[in-house]
């Protein structure tokens, strides 16, 4: 089994789209997110109907208790695609100013009704028009049971008008099952102050053969 890397869409005090990323939030401020994710099979030729096949929808806080500690709650599907309800604490394991960020996580949590620990590994590095980012979770059941890892890995542009481009690679492994890898482009707008929206679709690559949408919302504090 190979170790995941989690999506962070963060950089030059960017927030990021999922989860947490290498860049700490500061003391006493934070990020939230609510998303709702849709999915169809890819050979239109087995629909039924257009309605979706799939649906989940997630929910992610994070704040800054210092501006060294991040804590922060994730809410919605797991690897293997069971309800999960995961809190988690981040720590950065590099200087403020080190070009290379990397920072380190540690989650408990329920996943399918299971007792679960989450540890992390977040990496990320910025520059003036971009970034990239990449983190890496593993969930262990605290039964014993054999855990899931994840890797997804994001490359995110930064447009005229605060407007954003991001391109995710989402992949992962249960235990006992073929590794997956899907695509994921998406585009943030601004809307209003400190909310904007993510709209963005998913294609299924490998052990995948699923596509759908993502419809977000972002907001700052």
């Amino acid at each position: 089994m190979w170790l995941g890397i989690v999506t962070a869409v963060a950089a030059l005090g960017l927030p990021a789209t999922a989860a947490a990323s290498a860049w700490p939030q500061e003391k006493g401020s934070g990020f939230a997110s609510a998303a709702v994710h849709l999915s169809w099979p890819q050979d239109i030729r087995t629909w039924q109907s257009t309605d979706p096949t799939g649906r989940y929808d997630a929910l992610y806080f994070e704040y800054g208790l210092t501006d060294r500690l991040t804590a922060g709650l994730d809410l919605g599907r797991a690897i293997s695609g069971a309800i999960k309800s995961v809190g988690f604490l981040q720590l950065p394991l590099t200087a403020p100013d080190a070009p290379l960020k990397a920072a380190g996580q540690l989650g408990l949590g329920v996943i399918d009704g299971a007792e679960v620990v989450r540890p992390g590994l977040s990496l990320g590095m910025g520059w003036e028009r971009g970034w990239l980012a990449a983190d890496a979770l593993v969930e262990q059941p605290l039964d014993g049971n054999a855990f899931d890892v994840k890797l997804d890995m994001t490359f995110g542009l930064n447009l005229p008008r605060d407007r954003k481009l991001i391109l995710q690679l989402q992949s992962g492994q249960q235990a006992g099952d073929p590794a997956f890898l899907r695509v994921a482009p998406s585009v943030v707008i601004p809307l209003l102050g400190p909310v904007s929206a993510e709209l963005g679709g998913i294609w299924g690559l490998v052990g995948d053969d699923s596509m759908g949408l993502k419809l977000g919302v972002w907001t700052e504090f």
